[in-house]
Formats: C-alpha cells, structure tokens, sequence
C-alpha cells in the first residue's frame, strides 16, 4: 500500500544531484594531482546518509533551502510526489559510496568505479527525470519488502 503523494521540492532534488556528481568528480579528478581529495568520498557518504536518516542534515538540500532559494538563485519547483523514494535513493547512493570508501585504499579502482557508478545514476537523474533508486524502492515496496 503507497503512501499519499505530497508537495516535494524537485529543485531541492537536483541541487542534491548536482552536489552528488560535482562532489565526486572533484574527488575522482583532484585525486589524479592530490590523492587525498579522495576523502571527499567516504565524507559524501557521510553526509548522504546523515541525511536520509535526519533530513535536517542533508547538506546540499539545506543550501538549496537556506542559501539558493532565498536568494532567487535557485527557483522552487514544488511537484505531487512521494518524498520516500527519493530518500531511499539517497540512502542507497550513501551506502554504495560507503562500500566505495572501504575499497579507495586496497583497491582504489574499485572504489572509484563505485564512486562514479553513483555520479552516473545521481547524472541521469539530474539530466534525464529517470530515478534509478527510486524505481528499485518502487519494485521493493511492490514485492512488499519495503513499506514507506
């Protein structure tokens, strides 16, 4: 059974994916002339799931509400939609950046690999409308693994 849709904020959204891919990026090519920019990742991870968890500490969503919006940077785009998919999709970046974060010492390739897997996903969301987290919390929640 879903949950009534509410008014969710998809400029909030797209701040937070563009702060999700702009982060890693720098981390992923900073790393190549500074190797420690690599702790961007596991902090990234940090601050996704402090977020999914406290939405009060989700730190590209606070700046979009308490820095871009009010000053006109950023306008509000307040859509029907069920905020819980979008959580769970953040969620779910968080802990692959935080399985991530576990591989950049013994094997950076790998964490790296996971690192831009979740700047593609959060890429083509921000791009193309397309949720891949929320499409597989749609499915979980559909196979009754999931309740919102």
């Amino acid at each position: 059974m879903s949950t009534p849709a509410q008014v969710v904020d998809h400029s909030a959204l797209k701040v937070n994916q563009t702060g999700i891919v702009a982060t890693v990026l720098v981390a992923f090519f900073g790393s190549l002339a500074f190797r420690p920019l690599l702790v961007l990742i596991p902090l990234l991870a940090i601050v996704l799931l402090l977020g999914t968890f406290v939405p009060q500490l989700a730190l590209f969503k606070q700046i979009y509400f308490r820095v871009l919006k009010p000053a006109g940077i950023v306008k509000p785009r307040p859509v029907q939609d069920r905020p819980e998919p979008h959580n769970f999709a953040q969620g779910l970046g968080g802990v692959f950046l935080a399985v991530a974060s576990v591989f950049l010492i013994p094997l950076p390739v790998v964490g790296l690999a996971l690192a831009l897997l979740v700047a593609v996903l959060a890429f083509v969301n921000l791009a193309f409308g397309y949720c891949v987290g929320c499409q597989i919390f749609f499915q979980l929640e559909r196979r009754g693994l999931l309740r919102a």
